[in-house]
């Protein structure tokens, strides 16, 4: 995603020496040379994660730093050079023209979500941090903060920076910006800091890119020790002690999708639902190993589990939600074309009870179909057919969605896989 993002972004270039990159795009999709650079750019990002963890994290470290300062001297540079504090309206109507609904709609085709959703990477670089049990809630929290802060503060900018007199004629809707700071900037006459920006547009997602195949791969790479992929995937390179093989496995994969959803908005929803699923069973796990394992050693262990919980768990299915039909739909359906895969390992492997398994699955395949009809016969603003208005159609999923959660905690396995609860030990 973060090489189409680039792409994207290079095709967007207004300097007449760049013109060969306008055709990277045709009506917001990569056409088939672009697709040929977004290929190439996954395969400099895998390049750099192949000999080396140093490598990666120098090369993170200095684009993260650029990341930081750029978006933080452009809020500075556009409130000194004009804030008009009307824009944000004096009343509520003014401050929602379009009701609180668009607020909602913009989270997941915007990549709003999947902005933050970079905070998993400390997690699943956890096991290559000095004292994990510190240092990992720490790195979560630090940068979901710096995060909502930035992301907020350049919200804020853009809604102050635009000229109240081009809202007077066209309204918010009618503000359609290429690049919205960038060409703000060039409104106002900045041109170094044009430059800045367009380039940020670039390099950024090189960072992000690079980190993305760092935890992708070690989270492929952790699915073989549970035995539900291939032993030969999680192999460390003995030298470097890098999955290369998950490496080029989810090379592979980005190219497949890549190739099948070529419209930066259509792939970032895409992934940010599939993420927000995979998100689901962490709250009804957490809440389930608390009941059935009060004693096991927990390295983070609040006391305000039992509701964060539960909460988490409504919050991810209105996302989820807000992916809009038919992205919910076809998500689920990619998904479930994975069970075959997992039920082969699961059963030659594991040599697990299928009937058992299901009765503890029941509850995630009877959530998957609810969204599905939900997403299907929600509210227009979110693709459906406007049976179930908002916001009813929040009060429906948010009912519903926390039976699910209790149905799986309930009816979670006796027992932790014996195997799992032993890599586990040997991990603390």
């Amino acid at each position: 995603m973060e090489a189409v993002a680039a792409v994207q972004y290079m095709s967007s270039w207004p300097w007449s020496w760049a013109n060969w990159t306008k055709n990277f795009i045709k009506n917001g999709s990569i056409t088939f040379a672009g697709l040929g650079v977004v290929i190439i750019f996954m395969l400099i990002f895998t390049m750099i994660n192949f000999w080396s963890v140093k490598i990666m994290t120098h090369f993170t470290n200095l684009i993260s730093i650029f990341k930081i300062l750029l978006p933080t001297l452009t809020i500075i540079v556009l409130i000194a050079s004009g804030f008009h504090g009307q824009n944000f309206g004096s009343n509520l109507h003014e401050f929602m023209p379009y009701g609180s609904r668009s607020i909602f709609e913009a989270t997941s085709v915007s990549g709003i979500i999947m902005s933050y959703d970079a905070f998993q990477t400390v997690i699943n670089m956890g096991g290559e941090l000095k004292d994990p049990r510190k240092n990992i809630v720490r790195g979560v929290l630090i940068s979901m903060l710096i995060t909502a802060a930035i992301y907020i503060m350049l919200q804020v900018t853009f809604i102050g920076a635009v000229e109240p007199g081009m809202l007077a004629k066209v309204g918010w809707h009618g503000v359609n910006f290429t690049s919205p700071f960038a060409d703000i900037a060039i409104i106002l006459g900045i041109n170094w800091l044009v430059i800045l920006l367009y380039l940020d547009a670039f390099v950024s997602p090189f960072g992000t890119g690079v980190a993305f195949v760092a935890t992708a791969s070690r989270a492929l790479a952790a699915m073989t020790h549970t035995r539900h992929l291939p032993k030969w995937l999680g192999r460390l390179n003995q030298k470097y002690l890098i999955p290369r093989y998950a490496m080029i496995a989810d090379f592979v994969f980005a190219i497949i999708l890549v190739s099948l959803f070529r419209n930066w908005n259509l792939l970032a929803t895409v992934i940010t639902a599939s993420t927000l699923i995979a998100y689901l069973t962490g709250p009804v796990t957490v809440m389930t190993l608390r009941k059935k394992r009060p004693d096991l050693d927990r390295p983070f262990n609040p006391g305000y589990m039992k509701w964060l919980a539960p909460v988490a768990f409504i919050l991810t299915s209105l996302a989820i939600y807000w992916s809009m039909w038919p992205t919910t739909i076809q998500v689920i359906i990619v998904i479930a074309l994975g069970l075959p895969i997992y039920f082969y390992y699961e059963i030659h492997y594991q040599h697990s009870n299928l009937k058992e398994q299901l009765h503890s699955s029941w509850w995630m395949i009877g959530y998957l179909i609810f969204m599905s009809l939900m997403s299907f016969v929600g509210s227009s603003g979110f693709g459906g057919q406007n049976w179930i208005k908002y916001p009813f159609d929040f009060v429906v999923i948010i009912i519903i969605s926390l039976a699910f959660y209790y149905w799986g905690i309930k009816t979670g396995l006796k027992k932790i896989d014996p195997y799992a609860e032993k890599i586990a030990q040997n991990k603390e």
